[in-house]
């Protein structure tokens, strides 16, 4: 399959804007079958990780500031941190260059059915868990998107029953015209405003895990979110629905009822906190009817969570290390905190994604014995701090190290340490992964 939709770009042109995970592993496919590629990138790349085999595929790079002058490819394929809406794809498309995504074409292809996973909140771990449930069952998962693999590259691994599990980033549903078959919405709360704009676009881009649908369709909905709830009520495919008290799968203090049913204890999930449960309600919505109550209560007493997502590196000295570096908002902040009991010295602060961070100053009022800032984002939480009367500890940090080593410093024996941004990584770090790991080291080197 996957051979006969590149051979039908033979004798045509294709282009690739941005350079990464996404758009990589497809360059190399085309290249390998002699398809005549472009490259544009804002960066200079040809200088970057990727240079040295680009110019070895004898890929044509565009870069600088004009990367999108003259474009004439016949196809693009965009990287999910490029807007659709530039001047110049408009003015491409008009003179009849597709605009596409390597997920776009991934959902269109797939042979196999298809559950896509988004929200503010979340996303990752229920992804991760629909995924691990249905194996439990023996059906052969494909994880990808905005984790593991790139599914478009392995296209012709999957076979028509199996299940494709994806989790979609506002970023890439922003730019589709395709759903897949079964949505997810965990949450919908203010996030990446500094790239959409305004919250409208940012629901917008969110709604495009089910616009497409159809009436055959199925999307699970979170009632105890605003947002979502609102969705809920123009989805004309299939609903199920989570959320506290109340839904398909309605959560309450002793576990996960479906109905009067009682399907998942609470004592039985190993996982932390009052949001771990809602991702296991959107998970088990979302397999209804393909996963045995016995394959949920099996996993839910063994997984121990997703990396950088409230966890545990290590204990020294009668003090416990966490590490949630995947907590890019307050609200995420504020689920990974209301995680524990006990106050916290909260490490905090990072790239400003231009959301609001006032919710953080009540929060750490009740949740933090200390909070150490770091980043763009500290000088403004430093700020709601004062603004608020917080009593504990306020120290400012210039790096990772300095950060950690001033946690050691005021922590006490009992007392728990985590790292939980409330805002990006971009300003220090890669992604939020690399922040996680170079918190680890610095955590495993004390």
């Amino acid at each position: 399959m996957l051979e006969e939709y590149i051979k039908s770009y033979a004798n045509r042109k294709v282009g690739f804007v941005g350079v990464g995970i996404s758009n990589m592993p497809i360059i190399r496919l085309f290249s390998k079958h002699r398809i005549n590629i472009t490259v544009r990138d804002a960066k200079d790349i040809t200088k970057g990780e990727f240079g040295e085999e680009l110019a070895s595929l004898g890929v044509e790079c565009f870069v600088g500031d004009k990367y999108l002058e003259g474009i004439d490819e016949d196809v693009l394929f965009l990287s999910p941190g490029v807007k659709q809406f530039m001047p110049e794809f408009i003015a491409a498309k008009s003179n009849g260059t597709v605009v596409t995504t390597e997920m776009q074409e991934f959902i269109k292809l797939c042979p196999c059915k298809t559950i896509g996973v988004t929200g503010s909140d979340g996303k990752t771990t229920t992804t991760t868990l629909i995924a691990k449930l249905l194996e439990a069952e023996g059906y052969t998962v494909h994880l990808g998107g905005n984790i593991g693999k790139n599914l478009f590259a392995c296209l012709d691994d999957i076979k028509p029953d199996d299940y494709a599990v994806i989790e979609l980033s506002s970023f890439q549903l922003m730019k589709m015209s395709v759903s897949p078959q079964i949505a997810v919405i965990t949450n919908i709360a203010p996030n990446h405003l500094d790239w959409h704009g305004d919250m409208e676009e940012y629901i917008n881009a969110k709604r495009n895990i089910f616009a497409f649908q159809g009436n055959n369709g199925v999307c699970v909905f979170n009632l105890s979110n605003t947002v979502t709830n609102t969705l809920s009520s123009e989805y004309n495919g299939v609903l199920r629905s989570f959320g506290v008290g109340k839904g398909d799968y309605s959560i309450h203090s002793d576990g996960i009822y479906n109905g009067e049913k009682l399907i998942l204890a609470d004592d039985d999930i190993l996982l932390p906190g009052a949001h771990n449960r809602e991702n296991f309600a959107a998970a088990i919505a979302a397999t209804e009817g393909l996963v045995s109550i016995d394959s949920i209560k099996s996993l839910a007493k063994t997984f121990g969570g997703v990396e950088h997502r409230i966890e545990l590196v290590r204990e020294l000295n009668g003090v416990k290390y966490y590490n949630s570096s995947i907590d890019s908002s307050p609200s995420r902040t504020k689920a990974a905190l209301e995680s524990f009991k006990n106050k916290l010295i909260v490490i905090t602060g990072g790239y400003d994604k231009k959301i609001p961070l006032d919710p953080l100053g009540d929060l750490f009022k009740r949740k933090a014995k200390a909070v150490i800032l770091m980043g763009h984002t500290g000088p403004k939480i430093k700020d709601i701090l004062s603004e608020c009367k917080y009593e504990g500890s306020v120290l400012e940090a210039t790096d990772m190290w300095d950060a950690v080593s001033k946690a050691k410093a005021v922590a006490e024996v009992g007392d728990t340490v985590i790292l939980s941004p409330a805002a990006a990584s971009f300003d220090m770090f890669k992604n939020f992964a690399e922040r996680g790991n170079i918190y680890k080291k610095l955590v495993n080197e004390l």
